[in-house]
């Protein structure tokens, strides 16, 4: 019956399912296989084109089926590269939507071709490609600027990290040929900040050939207010005061910010920076080592819809900071890895209260968070001690984020198999990580296969205690498994390959290494048994010497 549906209406359904699942849809039928591959398109898959004559055969069939993302790897001028973005030009240009040159080193010459040749590009990624703005003359006749803004007219999401040689007069030759700009990074630039206010009206006359200016940036985003809703500003040594400057910019109604690594921001700027921009959806703040509590509790008060909020290595946030979170009702993702003063009991009190409904969480990780430890509120409370046990949480619980798909839990070293076991009941649950556990046992492996039957992406690395009988048990549980990492797992032996060959029939992505107990024989039998899996990594197996030889 599915196969009479409209392939507009199959590839409607087909878009709510997972990646994995979509290309599990695309074997059932002809039919099927069209819907999942207008899925694909529709999700942006970006396909990855290393830079080769090899490649040629694969970008002209890409070219026939419209793919619309590509990202080109270890771009240089040589001829074979100039090759690749001729055919890249030729048989993807038309519909080429989003295209990536990270860390490449193209020409200027074979740059300006290639747009010209991708009228609808919507997205633009040059980050670490250095060669185009080393010497200064990019875009800089003004013929050629004009051809290549009728080209990029449509273009929304622009990223220039990395770029040591990036000026204030490259920026603006190439941003005003993308007047449509939604999306920036100067992620990782060597930014320049005044020490005092800037004197009078500063125009695109007072632009640095040399250098890249707060200044200049801040004149930018002023002509862009109305348009420009993300930026990311990482690592570019951000001060306090330019933060309040971007802050109180007429107009500008940002929704993603990124201050990732601006060590210098403060506490009040931040809550600055809240208060002027309420819109904002999508904060991080991971490694500005100076915030503590006090930013936390400006960002719940001030970012009433905040979404995706990352506060990894904030090395002051304490429990206290964590009762704030309770009051963001539409948080989806939360990174508090590396916050080593958090211990969970007031983070679990914040996002698993049974008062009201809990944030529709789907990814949370607390990764190396060396003072996580068991608590009734990261567990399952009861009211009392003679309180019959029951499946929902009747405290305050992590129980409560039904919606979690992502948990990142590695290296919490004082997590048991007690506390996963009473954790770890996620049945939509695909990515968990555990590794760096060292009391995890098998008791908890089977546990948490019973609590998490939808994992996808599972990491155990270095967890010393498996052995072959827990995955015995455990393997059957995961039907949907496809990347699996047991690096470092000393007692397990070609046994636990047989169980997950047996049980784990989608595995895609095998991690073995350094298991003593694993000869490359076994891996081997495990790779004849299971030929979609693709990438085994099986390094120093078998108890292999590693000891460096001089």
């Amino acid at each position: 019956m599915a196969d009479s549906l409209p392939l507009e209406i199959l590839t409607y359904i087909l878009s709510f399912l997972p990646l994995s699942d979509q290309k599990e849809a695309s074997l059932v039928s002809r039919a099927w296989y069209c819907a999942a591959r207008n899925a694909l398109r529709e999700m942006n898959v970006r396909y990855n084109i290393p830079v080769s004559s090899a490649s040629l055969p694969a970008i002209e069939s890409l070219g026939l089926r419209g793919i619309s993302c590509i990202s080109l790897t270890n771009l240089d001028g040589s001829p074979a590269s100039q090759q690749v973005l001729q055919s890249v030009a030729h048989h993807l240009g038309p519909h080429l939507q989003s295209l990536c040159l990270g860390g490449g080193s193209p020409t200027e010459a074979s740059f300006v071709a290639l747009i010209l040749s991708c009228p609808g590009l919507r997205s633009l990624d040059l980050s670490g490609c250095n060669s185009l703005f080393a010497s200064g003359m990019l875009l800089a006749q003004p013929e050629m600027a004009e051809r290549v803004r009728q080209a990029l007219s449509d273009l929304r999401e622009l990223s220039l990290a990395g770029l040591r040689d990036l000026a204030d007069l490259s920026f603006n030759r190439l941003s005003c040929c993308a007047p449509s700009l939604e999306r920036l990074s100067l992620a990782y630039c060597h930014l320049t900040f005044e020490v005092g206010p800037a004197r009078g009206s500063v125009g695109p006359q007072d632009s640095s050939a040399s250098q890249l200016s707060f200044r200049n940036l801040l004149r930018f985003l002023k002509e862009r207010a109305g348009r420009l809703h993300a930026l990311d500003l990482s690592g570019t040594g951000l001060p306090p005061g330019a933060l309040q400057a971007l802050g109180q910019v007429a107009g500008l109604q940002l929704q993603e910010l990124s201050l990732h690594s601006c060590r210098d921001l403060s506490t009040e700027a931040v809550a600055t920076l809240c208060r002027l921009q309420p819109d904002l959806t999508s904060l991080d703040l991971s490694g500005c080592s100076e915030l503590a509590d006090g930013a936390l509790l400006a960002v719940s008060r001030g970012l009433r819809h905040l979404q995706h909020l990352r506060l990894r290595k904030l090395q002051r946030l304490t429990d206290a900071g964590c009762t704030a979170l309770g009051a963001l009702h539409e948080l989806q993702s939360l990174d508090m890895a590396e916050c080593c003063l958090v211990s969970g009991r007031e983070l679990a009190q914040a996002l698993g209260s049974v008062q009201g409904a809990p944030p529709p969480l789907a990814s949370l990780s607390l990764a190396y968070c060396s003072s996580l430890k068991p608590h009734p509120e990261l567990e399952h409370q009861t009211l009392g001690p003679n309180a019959s046990p029951s499946p929902q949480p009747q405290g305050p619980s992590l129980l409560m984020l039904r919606a979690l798909q992502e948990l990142d839990l590695t290296a919490c070293s004082k997590l048991t198999d007690a506390s996963l076991a009473k954790v770890l009941q996620f049945p939509q649950l695909r990515h968990l990580s555990l590794s760096l556990l060292p009391a995890l046992t098998d008791k908890g492996l089977v546990a948490v296969a019973r609590g998490c039957p939808s994992l996808e992406h599972l990491a155990l690395s270095h967890c010393g205690l498996l052995s072959d009988e827990g995955w015995a048990q455990a393997a059957s549980s995961w039907p949907r498994l496809q990347h699996l990492n047991l690096s470092s797992c000393s007692q397990l032996t070609e046994q636990t390959l047989d169980s997950i060959g047996q049980a784990c029939k989608q595995i895609q992505m095998l991690d073995v290494a350094m298991c003593p107990g694993i000869s490359m024989a076994a891996v081997r039998r495990f790779q004849a048994q299971l030929p979609q899996a693709t990438c085994i990594q099986s390094r120093f197996v078998g108890g292999a010497d590693l000891t460096l030889t001089l």
